[in-house]
């Protein structure tokens, strides 16, 4: 990234390297504000906001726990990996904020609204699911729900967002009619601008570049006939990997961008920015059809220091008398947290306490994580396991659903370093993986203390997407081991989610032993 004297600043796309799928970007005033999909990771549905379109930072999460149902608690061997909140929508509104979306797990579809972007927020659902809906205010005050998959629709709601308009505005806006396709139209966002009405949506044809592209179409009232198409193919150079999905947004001085997504293989889905002109009343994507690899727009706020997407942490935070805080933004816990399983100590550090059998780490309750940023990203903690109990398992892991995890162990009063591994294959990585299904331990060390220093290695330039383990000792004058090979990560339709850096602490046999994390580090090299 650079500034210059005219206050332009530029950066290479994608503008976030790390896993923020399903962009809705919007601008108040001179803050543009992004939604970005959480699915089972919680505090959920993330807003991420910027001065300049390029550089962004955690604003706030719109709810802290999702419904409390079995599979978001991972109670009674429930989980719901790859649901949860996705494909939400954005909008401000007569000084307010809205969001959106529906979960596959409960059927329903959710409205939160909130006077500050930071909250609180107020919800309501309706007891039906709209897949991907865009949430839309028009001028006379109606409200709509734009949605579906290979056919979309429009329908009007009541005002307050309680539930459907009786007798109100219903009908279809566009429908799929080739079945050569992976993917019909689905991702929508609709907007009004100058007066016309604009519903982009993804598509993925198996004709032509065989990859996702974007699309638009456009009328001047909601009665009539959109027309439009195809507005953007391209890849930046990277895997054959279609950038689409995401709407528009224009700046104070006049400028127009598109905001979309492109999947990045093991890291996930990044924001890119995409220049947008007009022919007309119709949007030109890119430049000359392509997807700049550099790209600049003003800085509102040339001064303002952005807090990083991911964090270092001592974990030295003022609690309750429970030993409860809320933690750094950058944190979320895998699936909703058990209070009674979590605690910061005085001296600083997270305690995690097991409550429930597991075969595998995906089980594991109260696991904290952090997106891995690409290329590469590292991730170091210091792991005091003196705490656990027979078979309990305590460590760093790369979390994916065919993860790999470096962790210490208990057995027969003994310690040790153990790898474990979850076997990829492309079932795996296009289905459900059933919690339950094991890991293999691929390397097992015997340890000198139960406190020990782990670190791992995101690698995922050029499509590497590996991740290497290594450990230090106390007693080794600070000499790093590497810990077996590089396991390879995928991006997964199980989870549905990009690599993040997991601590986790699960038990085997005997429920109750815990372990401590202390000294967390992050690095992240662009």
């Amino acid at each position: 990234m650079s500034r210059t004297d005219s206050n332009l600043v530029k950066k290479n796309n994608p503008v976030i390297r790390a896993d923020y799928p399903d962009p809705d970007v919007i601008r108040v005033g001179d803050v543009y504000y992004m939604l970005s999909s959480t699915f089972h990771f919680l505090p959920g549905a993330v807003i991420l906001r910027s001065y300049d379109l390029l550089n962004w930072e955690i604003a706030s999460y719109v709810f802290d726990t999702f419904e409390g149902t079995e599979e978001a608690r991972m109670t009674n061997e429930r989980s719901n990996y790859g649901y949860g909140m996705w494909a939400g929508s954005l909008k401000y509104y007569k000084g307010r904020f809205y969001v959106s979306f529906a979960a596959k797990e409960t059927c329903k579809t959710y409205f939160y609204s909130a006077d500050s972007v930071e909250g609180p927020w107020e919800s309501k659902c309706i007891d039906f699911y709209f897949h991907h809906g865009a949430l839309f205010f028009d001028d006379d005050d109606r409200v709509y729900l734009v949605f579906g998959h290979r056919e979309l629709w429009i329908r009007e709601l009541l005002p307050d967002l309680s539930g459907l308009k009786p007798g109100g505005f219903l009908r279809k806006l566009l429908v799929e009619e080739d079945d050569d396709v992976w993917l019909g139209y689905e991702g929508t966002h609709f907007q009004k601008i100058n007066n016309r009405y604009y519903l982009f949506t993804v598509h993925w044809p198996k004709t032509g570049t065989g990859r996702r592209v974007q699309m638009c179409f456009s009328c001047d009232s909601l009665d009539g006939e959109f027309r439009g198409g195809q507005v953007l193919d391209d890849n930046l150079g990277f895997a054959n990997n279609g950038i689409a999905q995401g709407g528009l947004v224009d700046t104070n001085d006049g400028r127009w961008y598109g905001i979309l997504m492109q999947d990045r293989g093991a890291a996930g889905r990044s924001p890119v920015l995409v220049p947008v002109s007009w022919d007309g009343d119709f949007p030109i994507f890119g430049r000359e059809g392509k997807v700049p690899a550099v790209v600049e727009n003003p800085d509102n706020r040339p001064h303002y220091e952005y807090q990083p997407l991911y964090c270092s942490d001592d974990f030295s935070y003022v609690t309750d008398d429970e030993g409860h805080c809320r933690l750094k933004q950058q944190w979320q816990w895998n699936h909703e947290p058990t209070p009674g399983l979590w605690k910061i100590s005085g001296a600083g550090g997270l305690t995690i306490i097991t409550g429930k059998l597991c075969t595998n780490v995906t089980q594991a309750v109260n696991t904290l994580t952090q997106r891995m940023f690409f290329p590469r990203s590292c991730a170091e903690v210091t792991v005091d396991a003196s705490d656990l109990s027979e078979g309990d398992f305590a460590g760093i892991c790369a979390l994916q659903g065919c993860y790999g995890m470096l962790a210490v162990t208990r057995e027969l009063r003994r310690y040790y370093l153990v790898m474990m591994e979850r076997e990829d294959t492309e079932k795996n990585r296009n289905t459900t993986i059933p919690d339950y299904m094991p890991g293999v331990i691929s390397e097992k060390i015997n340890l000198v203390s139960p406190k020990v220093r782990l670190r791992m290695e995101v690698d995922f330039s050029k499509g590497a997407d590996t991740v290497f383990f290594s450990y230090r000792e106390p007693r080794e004058g600070g000499k790093w081991r590497r810990v077996g090979k590089g396991h390879k990560l995928y991006f997964g339709l199980d989870h549905f989610a990009g690599c993040r850096c997991g601590l986790a602490v699960f038990s085997t046999k005997r429920i109750g032993g815990s372990a401590t994390f202390t000294n967390f580090e992050y690095k992240y090299e662009e």
